[in-house]
């Protein structure tokens, strides 16, 4: 059965630009090993599936990296919202909607006109997690040769679990060369990756992001909304942003897809993270259900 597809950039203000998303928007009847093979056959970062709500959402979301399901990532989530809206399958009361995914019933806010919408999701509130014993020595290989910032490295879970380390600078980050078999033995299969960042004092924006998650098939993500969400947390956790605190994250750029991520801790310390989407391409997909698999055979 054909399904409606699309292909997005996220976080981003042009084509080319962000994180790209597939989208298959008539899930129905597709079993978790048909979405699992179809998010590998795309190899792209994230693949999303939207299905009906259980209720009291607008719309509900699986999001599948080419190895494994995630309750809840950044750039799936806004991606979601926007193809839910462009495709029908909700409309925004007020400017918010619900979204359903594994992580909970998150709200979302919707901002701009229809050519140039910006979508914000409140990520799942980020906590620290105690590390394995053996993580110190392997934290350290990971960050060999660079220089820290002031917050000390942590793991953080708002959903996936990610490593943060700030470095001491935006030149640090931008210069970075990673060791992706450390980042791996960093990370194991329970971890879905490493983020370093750092403040900009450039004014074109005001942290820079980069992450790399080689455990999950994925060497550097382009743009990375939910540890942009942790980082953001983790800022908050430190005193270092004010509730309310607004601020521009930049990733993407050393992997030519020059990202953009708005970041808002609200009054309630919740992080919200928004940004841009760019339809490349719409058609459809035919990827067959476990029962007309069968059919077929």
């Amino acid at each position: 059965m054909p399904r409606r597809f699309l292909q997005l950039d996220v976080f981003a203000d042009r084509p080319g630009a962000g994180n790209p998303l597939a989208v298959v928007v008539d899930a129905d009847g597709l079993d978790d090993a048909a979405m699992q093979a179809f998010a590998t056959w795309t190899n792209l970062s994230e693949t999303i599936f939207l299905l009906p709500p259980d209720g009291g959402a607008d719309y509900r979301v699986r999001i599948f990296t080419p190895r494994q399901e995630l309750p809840f990532a950044g750039h799936p989530s806004v991606g979601a919202a926007w193809a839910a809206l462009d495709q029908g399958l909700s409309s925004a009361s007020d400017d918010r909607l619900v979204q359903q995914c594994a992580a909970g019933n998150l709200p979302v806010h919707v901002s701009g006109d229809a050519d140039a919408l910006t979508v914000s999701v409140r990520a799942p509130a980020a906590q620290p997690r105690p590390p394995r014993a053996d993580s110190a020595a392997r934290l350290d290989a990971a960050l060999a040769g660079l220089p820290r910032g002031a917050l000390a490295p942590a793991l953080w879970d708002n959903g996936p679990r990610w490593w943060l380390a700030e470095l001491a600078s935006a030149a640090a980050v931008r210069a970075m060369a990673p060791d992706l078999a450390a980042i791996a033995a960093l990370t194991g299969t329970a971890d879905v990756g490493l983020a370093v960042f750092a403040f900009d004092e450039s004014g074109e924006h005001d942290l820079v992001v980069r992450a790399f998650c080689p455990a999950d098939g994925i060497p550097e993500d382009p743009v990375t909304g939910s540890a942009n969400a942790a980082i953001g947390a983790a800022l908050r956790a430190a005193g270092r942003l004010d509730a309310g605190a607004r601020y521009v994250a930049s990733q993407g750029r050393e992997v030519g897809r020059d990202g953009r991520v708005e970041v808002v801790v609200d009054a309630d310390d919740a992080v919200w993270i928004g940004g841009r989407v760019q339809p490349v391409i719409r058609g459809s997909v035919d990827w067959p259900s476990p029962l007309e698999r069968n059919s077929i055979r």
